[in-house]
C-alpha cells in the first residue's frame, strides 16, 4: 500500500513575523516547522505503514527549505521523499492540482494531511484534493485503520465521536488527536541524511504555466487590538450589560 502525508512548512508559533516592504520578511523568520496538525497526520500514516506494511511518501510543496521539513519526516520513517519545488506565490487550487498530479503518479491509495495550515488556516487542501482525485474525504479525524480493505476513521459527532468507512482511495484531515507524536532519535537523523529526495518542477507535471496568474500585491500585519477597558463598581453594570449585548455580542 503507497500512503502519502502532505506536509506544509511553515513559521514557528513562536517566530516572529516581520512586514518588509508590504511583503513578509522569510528572512527574519528564525524558525520553520511542520504545521502542527500536519504531524497528527504524519504519525497516523506511520502507524498505517508499520500495520500494513506500507510504503509512506511524504510530499510537500514550496521553495528549498522544505526540504529539512522531509528530511524530519523521514528521521522518524517515512520512505519515499517527494519535494514540488516552488518558489513563485501559489494558490491554494493549484497547490492541490500539484499535489494530486503527485498523487495520481505514484499510485498512492490514501491521503492524510492536517485540517488546516498554522499559516492561513484556510483547511482546503484535504478536501480539494480529494475532488480532484474523486476521493472520498473524512475531515476533522483523530485516527484511520486499514481492515478488511477499508479504512475505518474516527472523528467528532454531535454525540461523542463516530467511525466512518470508506473504500477506494480516501483522503483524511487530521485535527490534533491523543496520539504521542514521535520525536527523530539520532540514528534516524542519521540515516534520514542518506535519503534522496525526489525534486520534482511544476513545469514537468504540466501545470507551471498556471503559476503566472498569481501576483502577490501586499501584505500586512493585522491590526493592533483596541485597549481593554475597565469598570468598577456595581453602578456601572448596566453599562457592562449594554456592552457585553451591543458591542461584544455575547449575550
Amino acid at each position: 500500500m503507497n500512503i502519502a502525508v502532505l506536509l506544509k512548512q511553515v513559521p514557528d508559533t513562536t517566530a516572529k513575523i516581520t512586514i518588509s516592504n508590504g511583503k513578509v520578511d522569510e528572512n527574519s523568520v528564525s524558525k520553520w516547522s511542520m504545521s502542527p496538525y500536519d504531524e497528527y497526520a504524519l504519525e497516523s500514516g506511520l502507524k498505517m505503514k508499520e500495520a500494513t506494511g506500507g510504503n509512506l511518501i511524504a510530499i510537500t510543496c514550496g521553495p528549498e527549505r522544505t526540504k529539512k521539513m522531509l528530511t524530519d519526516a523521514a528521521a522518524v520513517g517515512a520512505d519515499t521523499l517527494i519535494h514540488i519545488s516552488e518558489d513563485k506565490v501559489l494558490d491554494s487550487t493549484q497547490v492541490q492540482n500539484l499535489l494530486a498530479t503527485v498523487i495520481n503518479n505514484n499510485e498512492i491509495e490514501v491521503v492524510l494531511c492536517g485540517k488546516q495550515a498554522a499559516d492561513t488556516n484556510a483547511g482546503s487542501t484535504g478536501p480539494g484534493v480529494a475532488e480532484i482525485l474523486d476521493a472520498a474525504c473524512v475531515t476533522m479525524v483523530s485516527e484511520v485503520s486499514f481492515s478488511e480493505n477499508s479504512f475505518i476513521s474516527v472523528r467528532p459527532s454531535n454525540t461523542g465521536t463516530e467511525k466512518v468507512s470508506t473504500s477506494g482511495i480516501s483522503v483524511f484531515t487530521f485535527d490534533k488527536g491523543l496520539s504521542e507524536l514521535r520525536r527523530p532519535n539520532v540514528r534516524g537523523i542519521m540515516m534520514a541524511k542518506k535519503k534522496v529526495i525526489e525534486t520534482i518542477k511544476p513545469e514537468e507535471l504540466g501545470l507551471g504555466e498556471d503559476s503566472d496568474r498569481i501576483i502577490l500585491q501586499t501584505q500586512d500585519s493585522p491590526a493592533e487590538k483596541e485597549p481593554g477597558q475597565i469598570f468598577e463598581g456595581v453602578g456601572e453594570i448596566p453599562t457592562i450589560v449594554s456592552k457585553l449585548r451591543n458591542e461584544a455580542n455575547v449575550i
